[in-house]
């Protein structure tokens, strides 16, 4: 996918991860929050859980989606749904949370590793209170080499998320494959401390991802429900006509529309 990528402009265009504004002074991060495929390992092993997954920052810390101190002042792309930042304390570090999100196709419930990923889960507990993502639709579907259902973006562009972003956390080091069926990951660009709100639902084992999306948690409910929305396939995206490496990519919105009627989150425990 990343050798087709780089072979055609649509999927450049898809699968391009940051842009640069004013002769690259500022860069917008969040642009694209794509899931990208970066390497392929052979390695199977996977280590016991205690060593497979990197530590919480002991802090979190909302930065701003553009660079502030740019002259002139860069545009909050429009795609992007501004309703504030998280507290910058208080965020439970124990135990899970439990995400429900009641979608068109059924309810999905994924059970939130607060413990190693807090800042995460504090970033979704306060959009959810927000109803950030409530009537937003799963924008994306990815049923070859990668296998993903993509969703949190309200745009529906896979161009949008909040004005914050935040550092990487809970990393499945040394895990082969690192991402595994049930898994619930946070999107992000190439760059470094550019999670948001975007996320996508792993429906099977991923041989060709590294691990550099932070683990929000796992499915514990309706992962039948994305394994029927993957079986009905993807809609070709319209940019990649005349390219059928592109068109044949499996990579695209689903056929079966995955709306997020609501999305909670609740208590820690």
């Amino acid at each position: 996918m990343a050798d087709r990528a780089e072979r055609s402009a649509s999927r450049r265009r898809r699968n391009t991860t940051i842009a640069a504004t004013a002769g690259g002074l500022v860069v917008l991060l969040g642009v694209a929050w794509l899931v990208v495929v970066m390497t392929k390992g052979d390695d199977k092993t996977e280590p016991s859980a205690a060593s497979s997954a990197s530590a919480a920052p002991t802090s979190c810390t909302w930065l701003p989606l553009v660079d502030p101190s740019a002259s002139p002042a860069p545009e909050i792309p429009k795609e992007v749904k501004d309703v504030g930042t998280p507290p910058t304390s208080g965020e439970p570090r124990t135990g899970s949370q439990t995400m429900t999100m009641d979608t068109s196709v059924g309810t999905i419930k994924i059970k939130v590793d607060t413990a190693n990923a807090p800042c995460a889960a504090a970033s979704f507990t306060y959009l959810a209170s927000k109803k950030f993502f409530d009537g937003s639709k799963c924008h994306r579907l990815v049923t070859q080499s990668i296998y993903v259902l993509q969703c949190g973006d309200p745009s529906g562009t896979s161009l949008g998320g909040p004005t914050y972003r935040y550092a990487e956390e809970n990393l499945p080091t040394g895990r082969r494959p690192a991402y595994t069926e049930g898994m619930v990951a946070i999107a992000k660009t190439q760059n470094p401390a550019s999670s948001g709100s975007q996320f996508f639902i792993v429906y099977k084992d991923i041989e060709s991802l590294s691990a550099d999306y932070t683990v929000l948690g796992r499915v514990t409910e309706g992962l039948d429900l994305v394994k029927k929305v993957a079986e009905a396939g993807t809609v070709p995206d319209p940019a990649a006509s005349g390219d059928p490496a592109a068109a044949a990519s499996g990579d695209g919105a689903p056929k079966t529309e995955v709306k997020i009627n609501s999305l909670t989150m609740s208590a820690a425990s």
